[in-house]
């Protein structure tokens, strides 16, 4: 898998629902009513990350959610992490 240009990557960001580039991987942060719907949600997006094989980082302090997306194995930004940054976005309007 190759590392998406800078361009790309920009308008890419440009189709995804609060996503940022920090450096070489793409962030987003949430905030939940609660802990518990935290959790919930950091569930569900393991369960979509495990699907595409995948797995972002995550951090979790009380109803706030970190994801990082970044491709370890080819050095950056690719297309795996835009097309799992859109599955996060679905489970995201799934949760309102």
């Amino acid at each position: 898998m190759t590392v998406l240009d800078d361009a790309t990557i920009a308008a890419e960001l440009g189709h995804l629902d609060g996503w940022r580039r920090e450096g070489d991987a793409i962030v987003r942060s949430l905030r939940f009513d609660s802990f518990r719907a935290a959790i919930r949600f950091i569930v569900r997006v393991a369960d979509e990350a495990d699907r595409a094989d995948h797995h972002p980082e995550m951090t979790n302090v009380y109803a706030d959610v970190v994801i990082r997306l970044w491709s370890h194995d080819a050095g950056g930004i690719t297309q795996r992490d835009v097309d799992l940054a859109r599955r996060i976005d679905a489970v995201v309007a799934e949760e309102g």
